[in-house]
């Protein structure tokens, strides 16, 4: 495919998908373009299935990649077709677009979140500001940077832009390789601060109890001071007794009757307790008869209701209809 030229595939192509198809094609062609593939085509007398192929591959392949390009800038298109087709692969693809994968400076921004980029130039004068907003790939993102601005210095940019002439390309390369290289440091640092016992908790947080408990114990074998830093930083069902009663109130408006039923059954005396005190004398009542009916349980089962009503806590909390202290929270309360 390498050694055939651009011309004799699109010749195949025409030949290939039919002469309805083929003339809709040339349809949108300049003049000399239609000549010129018409005595192509006309010397191609007959096309071997396995070619034909080739280049309908090789056309899907340019479409796709045309497509990323123009929904996400070309860093995305060369990171989806590699991970899709190799590194080599993208390459050649890219390379055959030609000037359809020519790009701004700032098209590295295309996914970079506004507000880092407004981190980025908080510090830095309105001019420079408004050279970069006025350089950004989409007219969506300039916006959405310009609105992270303060009130007083969004005016000044508009207008700075509004009065910018031409900018020596020059500069505007300058400013975006200064700009990536910063913003690629912050996108490492905190790749780099993904890890740690922080990271375990909230995954813990979101596991099931059967895991979240296979894994503290193995932590516990393997490093005990470990085990007890990722265990103060989960929140588990039993923790409930350190909420205060307006939370406890709230979980128990979210969560079924049986579902409680069945998670108290491997829970203390003193929340059964602090349960009991948060609910009306109906509904309490109701809760003992559920429990004393109840015939044993698996394990399996009560904790599966215990993850539920801790899933409801932690709604909550994303919520932030309640406030849950974790071990090392040492914030100054303000009345």
């Amino acid at each position: 495919m390498s050694k055939i030229d651009g011309r004799r595939k699109a010749a195949i192509l025409c030949v290939s998908l039919g002469a309805s198809a083929a003339a809709e094609i040339l349809r949108h062609l300049d003049q000399e373009s239609v000549e010129e593939l018409t005595i192509e085509m006309a010397k191609t007398r007959e096309v071997e299935p396995e070619l034909a192929e080739q280049v309908f591959d090789e056309v899907i392949e340019l479409a796709y990649a045309r497509g990323f390009i123009a929904g996400g800038g070309l860093y995305y298109a060369r990171e989806v077709l590699a991970e899709a087709l190799g590194e080599e692969r993208a390459d050649a693809i890219l390379a055959k677009l030609g000037s359809a994968v020519e790009m701004t400076p700032f098209d590295f921004a295309r996914r970079i979140p506004p507000e880092q980029i407004y981190a980025f130039l908080r510090g830095e004068s309105s001019q420079t500001i408004a050279l970069v907003v006025a350089n950004l790939p989409s007219t969506e993102l300039a916006a959405k940077v310009l609105q992270q601005l303060p009130p007083e210095r969004q005016a000044e940019v508009a207008l700075r832009i509004a009065q910018m002439g031409q900018t020596s390309p020059a500069v505007v390369k300058d400013v975006a390789a200064v700009m990536k290289k910063k913003l690629d440091l912050v996108v490492h640092q905190e790749y780099a601060i993904a890890g740690g016992v922080q990271s375990v908790a909230q995954i813990l947080n979101s596991a099931d109890r059967a895991t979240e408990r296979n894994i503290l114990d193995g932590l516990a074998r393997d490093n005990p001071e470990l085990a007890d830093e990722v265990r103060s930083l989960l929140f588990v069902f039993e923790d409930i007794l350190k909420l205060d009663n307006r939370s406890i109130q709230l979980i128990l408006k979210e969560v079924d009757t049986k579902d409680l039923a069945l998670a108290l059954r491997g829970a203390s005396d003193d929340l059964k307790d602090a349960i009991l005190a948060n609910m009306s004398q109906r509904a309490g009542e109701m809760l003992r008869e559920e429990m004393e009916i109840m015939p044993p349980q698996r394990r399996r089962v009560v904790e599966e209701a215990q993850s539920k009503i801790v899933a409801v806590v932690r709604r909550l909390e994303d919520a932030g209809q309640i406030t849950i202290a974790r071990g090392g929270d040492e914030e100054e309360l303000i009345g």
